[in-house]
């Protein structure tokens, strides 16, 4: 017996609880298209993703280590795979729809330029009289115009729940115009799902980065309560082996946690569909109290002594003058812009041509850019 769409979508009808999205209620898309034999509508967005170009250079784009600094750390692509992990594993766990939580979380960090928020603050600034920068609305740019793969339309055509789940991807750092996605209302339940799994998976690797990059140790954890716990239920000596412990402890225990508010939040304002979850007084799904005072002390612990540690601080001032170089020269002389780019610059502009270009780039590629038209020693 063949697995069609069909029968996929009666596994969901099934399956998901009332309040979780069904691939066969979608809004749809904006160009109407035959549905896939084999694959929802939400499988099809996620299989769209994968095969983009910027998908693919999520893995040369820094998470908090600009790649160069070592092989081991995080990129943006193994942080959304990581984010992606745990958002299935809540989403099944709330009888929400998987397909369309993992498709949201490999499109949202499609937006992010060359070295992380430091790259975005840059463009922010030099496109502030053209719009600003923002990588939720890049992301949501991308999939809708910048990746050009079929004849009939621009972008990926994705359904209206991913692409809203994109531009209403809400963290600590994270907050872009939805205008045109009913602001008013709150986004889906597997979007919400999307943005505290990336807080999850960012705090906590990040902080096993610092750790293994030895930018952050022990003594400087002492005090945190997420830590101290997390370090008392996992005794030894802090060799590689139990820092992985720990982490996994910090993980399981704040999905916990998520799990256990998000269905009392649930049950308390009885929810009961999908038009319960948008108008609901509250976004469902969150930490306990408790659970969120720790989480914050763990983020202002991650900001003050990582964040702004010398070593990151250095890289991300030298990624903004890579970045705000680069923009310069291309303005001043565009000339020097591949002819793709300045054909762009025809119809959309030469700022946000430019500000495209340079968002796409990989850590290295910018590097090597810039090295080109900086250095006189570098072949053109």
């Amino acid at each position: 017996m063949l697995m069609t769409r069909e029968r996929l979508e009666q596994a969901e009808d099934a399956a998901l609880a009332p309040y979780a999205m069904r691939s066969g209620h979608s809004r749809g898309r904006a160009f109407p298209e035959n549905e896939h034999r084999y694959r929802t509508a939400y499988q099809r967005d996620r299989d769209r993703i994968i095969y983009t170009t910027a998908f693919r250079r999520l893995e040369y784009k820094t998470q908090v280590f600009v790649t160069y600094e070592g092989d081991y750390y995080r990129t943006r692509l193994t942080h959304t795979l990581e984010g992606a992990q745990i958002g299935r594993t809540v989403a099944r766990s709330l009888c929400a729809n998987e397909d369309l939580v993992e498709a949201i979380t490999l499109a949202h960090d499609l937006g992010h330029p060359p070295f992380g928020h430091s790259g975005e603050e840059a463009l922010h600034d030099l496109m502030k009289d053209h719009g600003g920068f923002e990588h939720n609305s890049h992301s949501l740019r991308i999939v809708d115009v910048l990746e050009e793969r079929y004849p009939g339309f621009r972008g990926l055509n994705l359904t209206w729940e991913v692409r809203e789940g994109i531009i209403k991807h809400v963290t600590t750092y994270d907050r872009a115009d939805a205008s045109a996605f009913e602001p008013e209302r709150y986004p889906s339940l597997e979007a919400q799902i999307v943005s505290a799994a990336d807080e999850i998976a960012y705090n906590n690797h990040d902080l096993d980065d610092g750790l293994r990059s030895g930018l952050l140790s022990t003594s400087d954890l002492a005090g945190i309560s997420l830590w101290e716990e997390a370090r008392a239920a996992v005794p030894g000596e802090l060799d590689d082996m139990t820092r992985h412990r720990i982490v996994r402890r910090l993980i399981g225990w704040q999905v916990d946690d998520l799990l256990a508010e998000t269905e009392r939040r649930i049950q308390d304002l009885q929810v009961t569909s999908v038009d319960g979850v948008r108008d609901a007084p509250r976004m469902l799904v969150g930490f306990s109290s408790e659970m969120d005072a720790k989480r914050e002390e763990l983020k202002r612990f991650l900001y003050k002594r990582l964040y702004r540690h010398y070593r990151v601080v250095r890289m991300a001032e030298k990624a903004r003058r890579i970045v705000t170089e680069l923009f310069t020269s291309y303005l001043n002389m565009p000339d020097q812009l591949p002819r793709w780019v300045q054909d762009r610059a025809d119809s959309e502009g030469l700022h946000q041509a430019i500000c495209d270009y340079l968002a796409g780039m990989t850590d290295r590629y910018a590097i090597e850019e810039h090295a080109k038209l900086f250095d006189p020693q570098t072949k053109v």
